[in-house]
């Protein structure tokens, strides 16, 4: 393990902390931990999502959400997703929380609090985590998840699935 590897909270299924063990420790032993993901409409209401560089060690070259993490060990959720907001595309607009999931063999044994925000940017987009980022119609993305749903994380996908059944603006 190397120094700069990052610390994960380990959960239990009612997201009680359980221990805090490395990054790859945590993914290699399918353990459950916590992310937060971010969706970012712009003011047409266009979701944005990144797709993920080619170096990401889970999912690489997928498309995401707008912004999204794991927590650090010690940071709630709200905390992460604002640090990831601002790390990963450069802003910080007021966050709204949406909804929790329990994390699962198919949505990479993440428990997930979903928020959302609007913004036309500028962003800034992080090269390391992001190839590329756009504004896609929500038509759009259904129907990229349609043509090829392997081209989108598990994670988004579940996530996408719940907002659209639950947000039909």
């Amino acid at each position: 393990m190397s120094h700069s590897e990052e610390l994960f909270d380990v959960v239990d299924a009612d997201d009680r902390v359980l221990e805090q063990l490395p990054r790859s420790v945590v993914h290699a032993r399918k353990l459950l931990h916590r992310a937060a993901n971010i969706f970012v409409f712009n003011s047409r209401g266009e979701l944005l999502l990144q797709y993920r560089a080619a170096t990401k060690d889970e999912y690489p070259l997928t498309y995401t959400s707008s912004a999204s993490g794991h927590l650090s060990a010690g940071e709630d959720y709200a905390e992460s997703a604002r640090r990831e907001m601002q790390e990963e595309i450069g802003i910080t607009t007021p966050l709204e929380r949406l909804a929790k999931f329990p994390g699962t063999p198919h949505n990479a044994y993440e428990h997930t609090v979903l928020f959302r925000t609007v913004s036309d940017g500028p962003f800034m987009f992080d090269p390391v985590e992001i190839e590329r980022a756009e504004f896609f119609s929500m038509a759009d993305i259904e129907r990229m998840l349609e043509e090829n749903a392997e081209g989108f994380t598990p994670p988004f996908r579940q996530l996408f699935r719940w907002y659209r059944a639950c947000y039909r603006d």
